[in-house]
């Protein structure tokens, strides 16, 4: 585990990973209200602690079974101060799992090891303890309450789809698509079902396994116009 965690510092460097998407990604629970707090440090203490809270209670009970109240006991804070600086339950989710996502930068590798920068970045990301709660809890969640379904297509159109069309690609989306059942299902075999062999592979035997299938997916032709 070790391994990998420098390995993710390593790979924001050499394959190149951009801005901070939490504003993006938080966009999909605008409805719910701010998600950033006001008042200087001490308020950002607070919000930090309240998602901090969330982030682990997400991960352990799930979307459905957490609940403000619980996750205010937890930062130790009042109820009122989450609904103040996230909206809802949906805003408070949504910023928990992304304030720490970055958008990987295809256009800064070679063409021919894009589809090795993808896997790469999502196994770091799965790998690294600090972000295995908000991962986990993302992929855990999505599976049974549509409102995060929603908010985890938003935070995949960001990080896979978007670096995509970036680069003029007009098949962004049918390829971005792909990319992500394919990492979703890695993801949920190897961290959540912890199906074996792959659950105990070595993170760099995932990625070489994984890469060739997401580069194929970013350099397929597109497919030609049916004909009527």
């Amino acid at each position: 585990m070790s391994t990998i965690v420098g390995q993710h510092a390593l790979a924001k460097a050499k394959l190149g990973v951009v801005t901070d998407i939490s504003d993006a990604a938080m966009a999909t629970a605008s409805h719910a209200g701010p998600v950033s707090g006001t008042g200087g440090p001490r308020s950002e203490r607070t919000r930090r602690a309240i998602l901090g809270a969330a982030r682990a209670m997400f991960a352990a009970r799930g979307y459905e079974g957490t609940t403000i109240r619980a996750v205010a006991g937890r930062a130790e804070v009042d109820a009122s101060m989450v609904i103040r600086y996230f909206g809802s339950k949906a805003g408070l989710f949504t910023a928990a799992v992304t304030m720490d996502l970055q958008v990987p930068d295809l256009g800064s590798v070679p063409t021919s090891e894009r589809g090795e920068l993808l896997a790469r970045y999502f196994v770091s990301r799965w790998e690294d303890p600090g972000s295995d709660d908000e991962m986990i809890a993302l992929i855990r969640t999505a599976a049974t309450s549509a409102t995060v379904a929603d908010q985890l297509q938003a935070v995949l159109a960001q990080l896979i789809t978007k670096p995509i069309a970036d680069l003029g690609d007009e098949q962004a989306a049918e390829r971005g698509n792909f990319i992500a059942a394919q990492l979703l299902g890695v993801g949920l075999c190897r961290y959540i079902l912890r199906m074996e062999p792959l659950a105990s592979a070595p993170p760099d035997d995932v990625v070489a396994a994984v890469a060739p299938s997401v580069q194929r997916y970013l350099t397929r032709p597109a497919a030609a116009p049916s004909a009527r």
